[in-house]
């Protein structure tokens, strides 16, 4: 196995690309925007609209300028409540068409009971989820948090609230085809309980989640062994494969010279830094001719750590059910 997991890590795979879908907001022109005009030396609260044609082009007012007074009544509303319309419009032109009853509609339900947001706290889930204002609140808002509560098993609205701070992009997902597909996704590799790790329903299954568990198949570990992994330790799935994955596993089998099969006891390996805990505390061992347990390793505080270099190393050795137990490397 071990021979498996080093000839596979060596042909890694090149970069993604990863590329934006729309220009940063500097890029942003007025001419993609003909109605809007700006009065010098102004705030962006005080954008105004040109004059109505006179008459003689124009015999009755038109559908477009209903569109520039919605669209004006969509700023104004948005910079009360501390929300930049023109920022936010970069990042989701669909806003510029939303009604503005639709957007009030959204804005009351999250800030007033049950779900009762802050102000703060809804700006801060606009600014990285702006499909929120325009998504329709009773065929896709409602649906959500509906399922959060009660097919996910979120306890409490406190618990709703905390789930879509760090994760507002559950409030972008379709139900039926991303939400509820990963929950069962979930169940079935046994993390039953799912709703201590909401941020992983955004996730796609064929997309991140899936790939993860066959790298380490590909490493020559057994479905059921990987996922097993996965089970005891669910931010695992957070992790990149080229820029976490490869590269710690290249330094513990390589300059470690431990066997890959390690990480299935100790999954937590990946969530430690390479440059500052792993390997200052794998050459700290191997000064002292030391081979500590993972968990021992880099789990413990830096007091703690250094008592178990001194256990190993100036006294009689740990009992071998000890979690100081450790083995001592021939100089």
């Amino acid at each position: 196995m071990q021979q498996e997991a080093l000839s596979f890590l060596s042909s890694t795979l090149p970069p993604r690309n990863h590329h934006h879908l729309f220009p940063p907001f500097s890029r942003l022109r007025l001419h993609n925007f003909p109605s809007l005009s700006f009065k010098p030396n102004s705030s962006p609260s005080s954008i105004f609209f040109p004059p109505n044609p006179p008459d003689s082009l124009s015999s009755a007012p038109s559908a477009a300028g209903a569109l520039e007074s919605d669209i004006h009544e969509k700023l104004l509303y948005l910079d009360t409540l501390g929300i930049d319309f023109l920022t936010l419009l970069n990042r989701h032109p669909p806003l510029l068409s939303s009604p503005l009853s639709a957007v009030k509609s959204v804005v009351d339900y999250m800030t007033t009971p049950p779900i009762n947001f802050s102000l703060p706290d809804l700006r801060r889930l606009v600014s990285m989820c702006p499909e929120l204002l325009t998504s329709p609140l009773t065929s896709h808002t409602i649906p959500v948090i509906t399922f959060l509560l009660r097919e996910v098993g979120v306890d409490s609205t406190f618990d709703l609230r905390q789930a879509l701070r760090r994760r507002p992009r559950l409030l972008a997902c379709s139900v039926d085809l991303q939400l509820r597909p990963t929950l069962y996704f979930l169940r079935g590799i046994g993390i039953l309980e799912p709703r201590r790790h909401t941020y992983l329903l955004s996730c796609s299954v064929e997309g991140k989640l899936l790939p993860r568990i066959e790298f380490f198949e590909r490493l020559g570990f057994s479905r059921r062994s990987a996922a097993a992994m996965f089970k005891r330790f669910p931010q695992l799935f957070n992790y990149s494969i080229g820029e976490n994955y490869e590269p710690k596993l290249n330094y513990l089998m390589g300059e470690m010279g431990r066997d890959v099969r390690e990480v299935l006891e100790f999954p937590q390996y990946f969530s430690f830094s390479l440059e500052n805990r792993i390997k200052p505390r794998h050459v700290a061992c191997a000064g002292r001719g030391v081979r500590l347990p993972l968990a021992v390793m880099l789990k413990t505080k830096e007091d703690g750590f250094r008592d178990a270099l001194e256990v190993c190393c100036d006294s009689s050795p740990p009992l071998k059910t000890s979690r100081l137990c450790c083995v001592q490397k021939d100089s």
